[in-house]
């Protein structure tokens, strides 16, 4: 059943971590790799990308697309750890396991530099076009090699655009998650009811995300961008004098990994490091906050 009502005007008096009125939440989405891709096998090539050509049939090797992806792995990923190191920011990786297992040397760097890698599939496919044993078996698989390639097992969960009916309740009887990230409806986190269990939600946003670069009407350059997160920061520090708030920014190592766009990030990131009470905390470490202080 749907939920329209929300918090409404009473929402919890949160005191974040650091005392902070504003929680930022990075996002890395690390898919390259796991996309839909002629070479690899895969009936159809992925069709939704920075230099995806119209004409191109999907059945045909799209060398352009593959090419892309592998610079978000070999290059742009690197560029965005490495900011977020000068900063000394932790953030949260949406990790595709398949593409972790074609990149240990990444995999391994996420969780050696302190990030979380949170479940975002085995494949980067639609979970909401799989019946329940389709989706059940890719939840395990993703489980299992992400356990295996970075040393830790996914507590947190979000499919690829959407999830199925099924996800949620699919992710509580798997038994080893916190929490999962597939909605759009709130802020805050907030609790919901599957059957008979209580279950965590960390909302996602698709607004602060840099896939937008590409995706008009978007971001035409690194300032468009920059300037969106940080009146985002700016509303939220407001209103968190009386309600502290959250803010959740979506990156990709293939889109902000380019030297221009990185540039949006280097300067929202030096802008939060000089504004007081912004604190960038992992979605991890959120939901057990929230766990802990704020019981269904």
């Amino acid at each position: 059943m749907r939920d329209l009502v929300g918090y409404g005007w009473n929402y919890p008096k949160v005191r974040w971590p650091d005392d902070a009125r504003v929680v930022v939440s990075l996002v890395l989405n690390y898919e390259e790799g796991s996309e839909l891709c002629v070479g690899d096998g895969d009936p159809d090539g992925e069709r939704v990308g920075e230099f995806v050509y119209p004409t191109m049939d999907s059945k045909t090797r799209d060398l352009g697309v593959e090419s892309t992806f592998e610079y978000g792995s070999r290059v742009g990923t690197w560029r965005v750890l490495d900011l977020m190191a000068e900063y000394g920011v932790k953030s949260t990786i949406f990790g595709c396991g398949r593409a972790l297992e074609r990149n240990p040397l990444v995999a391994r760097a996420f969780t050696a530099r302190g990030h979380e890698v949170a479940g975002h599939g085995y494949r980067w496919v639609d979970h909401f076009r799989m019946d329940p044993d389709q989706e059940r078996e890719q939840i395990n698989l993703a489980v299992a090699s992400i356990a295996a390639t970075t040393g830790e097992r996914p507590v947190g969960w979000y499919c690829r655009y959407a999830p199925s009916v099924n996800t949620r309740r699919l992710l509580i009887e798997e038994g080893g998650f916190l929490y999962d990230c597939d909605s759009y409806a709130d802020e805050i986190p907030y609790w919901v009811k599957v059957d008979d269990r209580h279950h965590l939600v960390v909302p996602y946003q698709l607004d602060a995300n840099d896939a937008k670069f590409f995706r008009g009407p978007g971001w035409s350059g690194a300032g468009e961008f920059w300037e969106y997160l940080r009146d985002s920061v700016d509303c939220l520090l407001k209103e968190g004098r009386t309600v502290p708030k959250m803010l959740s920014i979506g990156l990709h190592g293939r889109i902000i990994g380019r030297p221009g766009r990185s540039t949006a990030l280097a300067r929202f990131l030096e802008y939060c490091h000089k504004t007081p009470g912004v604190s960038f905390q992992r979605r991890v470490d959120i939901a057990k906050w929230w766990h802990a202080n704020f019981h269904p």
